[in-house]
């Protein structure tokens, strides 16, 4: 792809996935369907608004062959960052998660049908775990670019995205999907059913779907680089490595820990949902629907790197004087290091159960306008483990009774470390609970006002209780303290939207929230959009956005993390240094500004384009300092410094803690820009988003890269062509561009290069019931960029494909 030619696209998303209707092309309103549209809760006649709204078609998502919400979300140029998916071994839970503009997964309001969906991460999650929501349920996906706290509340202050589900569907339909990679690994695979059939006088939907992912070994593909950890099998004591003879020799190697990490995460997915629909009568019409998502996913890695202090008064003199210094004299403690490959690899397995359902009845009035009342009740529970952990307390009493044994470099048997009490299986729950129940109503007054008002209470509940062992601190990793908590809120909110006169309209939202933890918030956004004529418009919105604390971080617990750092004093020689992060009742909102002005242009038929310039300012955004910088001025005599992270002067970091608090900052702004052209044979579209400025606390990310932030290229793109061969065949291209990106590992500077995946598919109709669709991702076999200080396998796997060609075909029979 030309370089120059793509800098030239300078903006981002829409127009070709829907067709849009005019009010000005019909004399009468009622003559078309009123809808409502993402990002507004008044029924309007018209797709556009003064707010930039991508949709994607199941048709879209069908054709590319994609298995799961997260893979749709994150090949949008809008992403950017870092989220969690199937190629997030360490850490994830199995989760997936959207990250519209980099801004933060937490920043970004999930939606299901234009209601919220319930947290669903392996417990006190902040975020939707997009896993639960099934392919084969989806309708469309609405992407609105533009921060909506005005309409939803919290949350929504980068973007909002609204999953909408088929509910009107009569027939059976059969679906199948299989894939596999160029290298006969990471099979997957899925089934599903839907049927639709008239009942009790509406319409009954209901549907299963089974997925299943495989795994794939990090170390089976050829970008990732042998791993080197100073956490070796036979152990290390002061440094040192036994040298099979009772002493210890200088350590002449390391552990390839890719050997036994997944570069793809498998899982298997069921999910059960259903939809009812019918009228009460002439005027009211009722809505349920209800939904249940299990997911057993897990994650494995290396075994685990067991670290333990010794006490060199308790080791035998035979040892203890092997690391004697000149005068005789031997440390107090010597540090004791063995990479538990004796337990076996660290599995990670997570059980979640998903469930929601939501009922909902709207009615007509006399005056033609509609009220609505709608309940929702989600839970989420887990269950999450890690097999062959290390319980350090009884690996330690095991060293100081069997020193010949620990010490000789030769495997120990499970059943030894089993009889030890040495190694156990870690077992942590956690869960997510919400209730909302709301009211609204909606119309169009006599001089072409449009309204909606209404109300909601919604109450939110998180927990996490990790394992006895974990909570006491005697495992080998950091300790962690339980997690329980909840919030309810209260809200209020209004808008409205007028035309002027032909040409100009208005439209303008306020809302109201009172939370039971830090009190009220007041948002706002006024829109426009201005029509010179029927081929070209232009739009702008300026808004007020807020987040509100979630349950993790009010109430969260105590969670230690080995963080790598640089202890200034000397004392910590250590790369990796403990840091207690803990939650805070005290914090606040965070609170956000954004705005977008551009243009809709139907430049000729079948060509179209839309540009939008879009920028958010968020404040008191919740973060924690930077602990580095904080140890660096405590040394430099900043007393202050010292006293944020609890350490003192003469660098003790034993107790050194990280607290939420409301000291973030966040600045972003770019262009969005699509174009397309469509004819009866054939579709063109090109989707661009340029990154103009990304600054967080005070630090510039635009055009940079690494394993903390993830990527922010300054420009991302895809292009698409779809083409109708014949009636029955349609063949179809779509190329992904990632602009390459500057990074910086300990002084070291590198920079990416461009890349781009060529993905290519085709389909054929069969007849009317039944289709064969097929394709290869990543069709050139395009290896991730190396980013020598990435999150995994020395990249950003939730950026680039890690992966490699894969071959997918899918089939579905409607009947």
């Amino acid at each position: 792809m030309n370089k120059t030619s793509l800098n030239l696209a300078v903006l981002a998303a829409l127009p070709l996935f829907y067709s849009t209707v005019s009010v000005a092309e019909t004399s009468s309103l009622d003559a078309i369907e009123t809808i409502q549209v993402t990002g507004s809760r008044i029924n309007r006649t018209d797709m556009e608004t003064a707010s930039p709204v991508t949709v994607i078609s199941a048709e879209l998502i069908a054709q590319s062959g994609y298995a799961s919400v997260e893979e749709i979300l994150s090949k949008q140029p809008v992403a950017a960052g870092m989220n969690l998916g199937a190629t997030s071994n360490n850490g994830s839970g199995g989760s997936a998660t959207v990250n519209l503009r980099g801004m933060g997964t937490n920043r970004t309001l999930v939606l299901l049908n234009g209601r919220r969906m319930v947290a669903s991460g392996t417990g006190a999650d902040s975020s939707v775990d997009l896993n639960t929501i099934p392919v084969a349920m989806i309708k469309s996906i609405e992407i609105l670019k533009d921060g909506a706290s005005a309409v939803y509340g919290s949350d929504a202050i980068a973007g909002v995205v609204n999953i909408i589900t088929k509910q009107d569907f009569e027939g059976t339909k059969i679906a199948a999907d299989v894939s596999e990679t160029a290298q006969g690994d990471g099979t997957s695979g899925g089934v599903s059913i839907l049927h639709g059939v008239e009942f009790a006088g509406g319409n009954l939907v209901i549907g299963a779907q089974f997925s299943e992912r495989g795994k794939i070994i990090q170390a089976d593909r050829d970008h990732v680089e042998p791993g080197c950890s100073s956490f070796i099998p036979e152990g290390t004591l002061g440094g040192k490595t036994p040298d099979g003879q009772g002493g210890f020799k200088k350590r002449e190697h390391c552990y390839d820990f890719t050997q036994d990490s997944y570069a793809q995460t498998p899982n298997e997915l069921f999910s059960a949902f259903s939809s009812f629909t019918t009228e009460l009568d002439a005027d009211t019409r009722i809505n349920a629907d209800l939904m249940y998502t299990r997911r057993e996913s897990n994650q494995q890695m290396a075994p685990q790197p067991a670290n333990i202090d010794l006490l060199s008064a308790k080791l035998a003199d035979k040892y203890s004087q092997l690391f004697a210094d000149t005068d005789g004299n031997v440390a107090q403690e010597l540090n004791y290091r063995r990479r538990m490959t004796d337990a076996g690899p660290r599995i990670s397995e997570q059980v979640t159960d998903t469930y929601r359902f939501s009922l909902g009845i709207t009615g007509e009035l006399e005056s033609d306008a509609s009220w609505d009342v709608s309940v929702t009740y989600g839970r989420n529970d887990s269950e999450d483990k890690v097999q062959n952990s290390i319980h350090a307390g009884n690996m330690e009493k095991s060293i100081y009774a069997n020193q010949d044994l620990w010490f000789s470099g030769d495997a120990l048997s499970r059943d030894f470390l089993a009889s030890q009490g040495t190694m156990y299986t870690e077992t942590n729950k956690g869960g997510n609970e919400q209730f909302i129940m709301a009211a609204g109503l909606s119309g169009v007054t006599s001089f072409d006002l449009g309204y909606a008002v209404g109300i909601e209470n919604r109450f939110e509940s998180g927990f996490y209780t990790p394992d006895l062992i974990t909570q006491a601190g005697e495992s080998t990793a950091a300790q962690q303290d339980p997690t329980s908590g909840n919030y309810s809120v209260q809200s209020v909110y209004g808008e409205v939207s007028m035309p002027v006169n032909d040409q100009l309209s208005l439209e303008a939202a306020t809302r109201f929230d009172n939370y039971s933890t830090f009190g009220t918030a007041v948002t706002w956004k006024v829109g426009a959009t201005y029509r010179f004529n029927d081929e070209f418009m232009m739009r702008s919105v300026a808004a007020t956005g807020f987040r509100a604390p979630n349950v993790a971080e009010l109430y969260g617990g105590n969670s230690g993390s080995f963080d790598y750092l640089d202890d200034p004093w000397g004392n910590a020689p250590d790369a990796q240094i403990l840091v207690n992060y803990t939650g805070d009742l005290n914090l606040q909102p965070e609170e956000s500004e954004s705005f977008t002005f551009g243009m809709v242009w139907e430049i000729t038929d079948g060509l179209s384009s839309t540009l939008d310039y879009w920028s958010f300012d968020i404040t008191d955004a919740i973060s924690r300092l930077n602990v580095q910088n904080q140890m660096d001025n405590c040394f430099a005599g900043q007393q202050q410094a010292c006293d944020s992270i609890n350490i003192t002067p003469a660098g003790d970091l034993s107790d050194m803690t990280s607290v939420l608090t409301n000291v973030g900052s966040q600045q972003t702004s770019g262009v969005d820009w699509n174009i397309g052209y469509r004819q009866d044979s054939y579709r063109i579209t090109l989707d661009t988003t340029y990154l103009i400025e990304f600054k967080e606390d005070g630090i510039n990310y635009e055009g940079t890269i690494d394993g903390n932030m993830g990527g922010y290229s300054k420009l991302k793109a895809n292009f698409t062509v779809d083409y109708n061969l014949t009636d029955a065949v349609t063949l179809a291209y779509n190329a992904q561009y990632i602009q390459g990106m500057d990074g910086n590992n300990d002084g070291d500077k590198y920079t990416t290069d461009d890349v781009v995946y060529h993905n290519v598919s085709a389909a054929y109709e069969v007849n009317d019931q039944w289709r064969i669709n097929g394709g290869v991702k990543n069709l050139l076999d395009t290896d991730p960029e190396y980013v020598p200080d990435g999150n995994d396998m020395n990249t950003i796997p939730s950026l680039y494909d890690v992966v490699g060609r894969t071959f997918y075909l899918s089939t579905s029979y409607r009947f």
